[in-house]
């Protein structure tokens, strides 16, 4: 099924100190096996406002014989004020991963993930346009969750979809992390395992 159009949702992290804050980020990174082979592929184009690079970009990353990230730029900065912002922007994801199975091939057209630090905290949004292989809500909420069901009834999922995951730490401290998307692969067990992530931006506040 095809979901088009674009969702921009905000999430806010709060904390109570003076700030010295931080922000990075990727296009995103994968870690999967599959029928015993594994395939791999680190933070692709990462920025950092601390350990650099402060923007990064890349022409395309394949992982394995499945999986695609096309052309994407991240930037990372850190204003006169203290304040920090990390923001992806991406295009033509594909994976074909699930085709094995008797699943669907999912694509993303566009893709974006930002983040920003405040003097008490962190806001961050994502956006993603084009999409096919799964049907994205009118409305995404904060970590909203589907699932690619099995090829038989009664096998188990085939992948766990997340939509605008939202990470902060337990103890709250201001922090957040964003994903614009990230596919776990027979999340009940199967002949595949691990993550696949699009879009990733970090802000801490009180990082530095």
């Amino acid at each position: 099924m095809l979901a088009a159009g674009a969702v921009v949702l905000p999430a806010s992290a709060q904390a109570a100190q003076a700030p010295t804050s931080t922000a990075s980020a990727s296009l995103g990174e994968a870690d999967i096996v599959v029928g015993g082979t594994p395939a791999q592929a680190a933070p692709i184009a990462p920025c950092d406002v601390v350990a650099g690079p402060p923007a990064n970009s890349s022409g395309g990353t394949r992982v394995g014989s499945t999986t695609e990230y096309g052309r994407g730029e991240t930037s990372c900065t850190r204003s006169g004020d203290g304040t920090s912002s990390a923001k992806v922007a991406g295009q033509r994801f594909e994976t074909k991963v699930l085709r094995q199975f008797g699943g669907p091939t999912i694509r993303v057209r566009t893709y974006s993930a930002e983040c920003r630090t405040t003097a008490k905290g962190s806001s961050g949004y994502v956006e993603l346009g084009g999409v096919s292989g799964f049907t994205v809500p009118a409305d995404i909420k904060p970590n909203h969750t589907l699932t690619i069901p099995g090829a038989k009834p009664g096998d188990p999922p085939m992948a766990r979809i997340v939509l605008n995951e939202l990470v902060v730490p337990s103890l709250p401290d201001g922090s957040l992390t964003t994903h614009t998307l990230r596919i776990v692969l027979f999340p009940e067990g199967g002949p595949g395992s691990g993550d696949i992530v699009l879009g990733t931006a970090s802000c801490d506040p009180f990082g530095g």
